[in-house]
């Protein structure tokens, strides 16, 4: 595999996709350069907090291939702003996280791919909006993408440990997508995500927690698990480009942050 994509291989992975749902952990098994932009639109329950709440987030994830196995990889930035209908919106920069991966097993010849890796995420954020709270997040996760001619499964698996567990809560994820090349234009897929809050903090008097982009530092989240169905599709718009669009709908138990979710992405490979 190259470290410039699969593109340039022609290989198993040349029609494989990356993840569009969940893209701060859901991370591609695969080592590729690339720059990201993401638009979220986020809307929450409306029993969560007694009101109509959205959330948008305008970021932009960066990846360097510095060798055909190893990445330098930046998950978390952007903007947010959070819109409560009868309100005054709030607004404010996100945490930043980055780390490294590092493709363990590349077996061409079983089309697949292991790769372990972790980020730093830094209380860097506005607390207008439930960021730079605590001091720092680990992020350690495994990824795993597995292929079949044009179907492939992708797979992850994570933890996040806080460093003031006081402040954060820590929490394992999970998800799993399954996409098909169909023509160039259009490669669809179903995945699911899904946070299990493993500890309490002593934040927000909450009985869950912030998905994926907050940490509120719960403390009354322990043992909770919260999940969200997506499907959606890339279209393979150049060589080196890829555009991408995701619907998930939260399937907790309980009335939670997540209700629904809008992603557009867009993916530059050099």
């Amino acid at each position: 595999m190259s470290a410039n994509g699969a593109e340039a291989t022609g290989g198993w992975t040349e029609h494989a996709i990356a993840p569009v749902a969940n893209p701060i952990f859901f991370e591609s098994p695969l080592i590729q350069s690339e720059v990201h932009p993401i638009f979220m639109e986020h809307r929450m329950n409306h029993d969560f907090l007694g009101a109509d709440v959205n959330v948008q987030v305008y970021a932009v994830q960066l990846r360097y291939a510095v060798n055909d196995r190893l990445a330098i990889i930046a998950t978390k930035d952007g903007y947010i702003r959070i819109d409560q209908k009868g309100a005054d919106g709030q607004n404010g920069w996100g945490n930043l996280a980055a780390g490294l991966k590092y493709a363990l097993i590349q077996d061409d010849s079983h089309s697949f791919v292991l790769t372990p890796g972790f980020t730093v995420e830094l209380p860097t954020g506005s607390k207008h909006v439930f960021q730079g709270t605590g001091d720092g997040i680990f992020n350690v996760f495994v990824s795993a993408m597995k292929g079949w001619g044009d179907f492939h499964a992708t797979a992850n698996a994570g933890v996040r440990v806080p460093v003031d567990s006081d402040a954060n809560t820590t929490s394992v994820y999970y998800g799993a997508m399954l996409d098909y090349w169909v023509c160039r234009w259009f490669t669809p897929f179903v995945a699911v995500n899904a946070f299990t809050t493993v500890s309490n903090g002593k934040g927000l008097p909450l009985t869950t927690e912030g998905f994926d982009l907050v940490n509120f530092g719960s403390s009354h989240a322990s043992g909770e698990t919260q999940a969200a169905v997506g499907v959606g599709f890339r279209s393979h718009l150049y060589s080196s480009v890829d555009l991408g669009f995701a619907y998930e709908y939260g399937v907790s138990s309980r009335a939670d942050i997540f209700k629904d979710r809008f992603t557009v992405d867009l993916i530059w490979r050099f």
